[in-house]
């Protein structure tokens, strides 16, 4: 088995759940862990602007020290400046999702740096909450069909993954956004949970080229990121992430879904 700091371990993964990185992982070399210059160039050929406009800069960590006391998001805004650590997963995943989603993750970080500007006091407001948790947990959930999207607002798990488990192959479509989640999927286990928008869609979206799915979703999340809906965790949707079908091997068994303490009730909203 890898180690999970070995470059190939990500290589040799087959999971769905890396799908939406396919064109971002094809960019880089096989053999090697990309390095942080390597990155940077494909950040500027990219045109990668954080959310102030200026050019993204992954920078190392005595960098980022030495640049003070300026709160993150505030140096990711003004300066384009974006810690990362070498061989490191969390900031790989970071710059790979920078690579996929460029404008959500630009909106992402105005939203940010507006919360910070409009709160008073110093305490952290709920809408940075949710946002951070979305940045780092997030899923977005496609559908064009409401019933479906409803099981996931009214926690019915096995109902929706394994009674109805043929129309969420056909008709949903799980989309990872948050690196770190991506990077728990390198060593999925149960209790897994990611924090999803709930997206209704046509059908050819589902069905169209990735890519194109890709672009469009990016513009759309932007679009919902730069919006006032998002207010708290509470307006995103936990999603036991194991139940999708053909993400666990486990979940190929309808007792996995009996298993309450992963695929809880929880507490029933109003969509």
């Amino acid at each position: 088995m890898h180690s999970i700091s070995s470059w190939d371990t990500l290589l040799g993964v087959r999971s769905p759940a890396f799908d939406a990185l396919a064109s971002a992982l094809a960019l880089l070399e096989d053999s090697h862990w990309p390095e942080r210059s390597e990155l940077q160039k494909l950040m500027e050929a990219h045109r990668i602007v954080g959310g102030g406009g200026a050019p993204l800069r992954l920078i190392a960590p005595v960098a980022a020290r030495e640049s003070g006391r300026v709160p993150y998001e505030l140096r990711v805004f003004d300066y384009g400046e974006v810690e990362h650590r070498d061989r490191d997963w969390h900031d790989l995943f970071n710059a790979l999702v920078w690579l996929t989603f460029p404008s959500a993750k630009a909106a992402l970080n105005a939203r940010h740096v507006r919360e910070m500007r409009a709160q008073q006091g110093s305490q952290r407001s709920r809408t940075r909450d949710g946002l951070t948790l979305f940045d780092e947990e997030g899923l977005l959930v496609l559908s064009d069909d409401e019933s479906l999207l409803s099981l996931i607002r009214e926690f019915r798990w096995k109902d929706l993954f394994w009674r109805r488990r043929a129309d969420v192959q056909r008709r949903m479509r799980f989309i990872p956004f948050g690196h770190a989640l991506y990077q728990k999927a390198l060593q999925p286990f149960v209790g897994m949970v990611g924090r999803a928008i709930l997206m209704p869609v046509e059908a050819d979206v589902l069905h169209g080229e990735a890519g194109e799915r890709l672009a469009m979703l990016d513009a759309c999340l932007a679009t919902e990121l730069a919006e006032p809906r998002l207010r708290s965790p509470q307006d995103l949707h936990p999603l036991p992430l194991l139940g999708i079908p053909g993400w666990f091997e486990q979940a190929e068994q309808e007792a996995f879904y009996d298993n309450r303490d992963y695929f809880r009730p929880g507490r029933r909203r109003a969509a």
